[in-house]
């Protein structure tokens, strides 16, 4: 009987502290994968099973919240959520006005067309149709290395919410090429009819963002990831995603 006791007080005790543990906001943008999608009405992916094991080992919960990708750092800003995971790279503009964690994942930009196009590199290049999604990094590098230097026009550059529209338009050929993080490129090239044609070598790191001056929180995520990475918990996500 005691003994039954004792276990009915350590499930109590831990079903309390679970209760009472603080509860994070997470903004993502459910477009991305392997890195973050929706299926069979659950977020999942690479970057959600991260933050829900950087929660297990720090000891809080989260609160998946899904949002346009351009919409993360102003609702960092607001207050509407605490913490932003979506394969946001870290720069030198976002470092103004987030804090960001160690990264942990890199990346360079791909550019993909249709299975059966002709279009090399050279899409880039004169009378073509770019996607991008809108606040990205390859939005950034095409209006950087494209569009100041008078190679695209602003007519060329087609922007979306989401690299699924994106991608959705270059299928129906309304554009010739879309630019996107590799390892998404790579996904996609893996179950559509679509090819890499280009890798863009840009170095990117991708990194948890809070608001600015936040720095409990981050650390906290910090302290959680190296824990993360230091098991065998980073070595699973990368097979499940990316594979071995």
């Amino acid at each position: 009987m005691k003994r039954n006791i004792l276990v009915f007080l350590i499930v109590l005790t831990v079903v309390f502290s679970t209760a009472l543990a603080t509860t994070y906001v997470v903004g993502t943008s459910a477009d991305f994968p392997p890195f973050e999608y929706v299926q069979n009405g659950k977020y999942v992916g690479f970057d959600m099973e991260l933050i829900n094991s950087i929660a297990k080992a720090e000891g809080f919960n989260v609160q998946i919240r899904d949002m346009s990708f351009d919409s993360l750092i102003p609702a960092l800003k607001a207050g509407v959520i605490d913490i932003a995971i979506a394969g946001m790279t870290i720069t030198q503009e976002r470092q103004k006005v987030v804090d960001f964690s160690n990264p942990y994942w890199f990346a360079n930009q791909d550019v993909i067309v249709g299975k059966n196009s002709k279009y090399t590199v050279t899409v880039l290049f004169g009378n073509h149709t770019i996607g991008v999604q809108t606040g990205t990094t390859g939005d950034l590098w095409v209006t950087n290395n494209l569009m100041k230097a008078k190679i695209l026009k602003e007519s060329n550059v087609k922007r979306y919410q989401s690299f699924i529209y994106a991608l959705q338009a270059l299928l129906n050929g309304a554009i010739d090429a879309v630019v996107l993080d590799s390892p998404v490129a790579e996904r996609f090239a893996q179950v559509k009819p679509v090819k890499i044609v280009a890798t863009l070598v840009t170095g990117e790191s991708y990194g948890i963002a809070v608001r600015k001056g936040n720095s409990s929180l981050l650390s906290k995520i910090n302290d959680g990831l190296k824990k993360v990475k230091n098991s065998k918990k980073i070595s699973e996500l990368i097979d499940k995603y990316f594979g071995k």
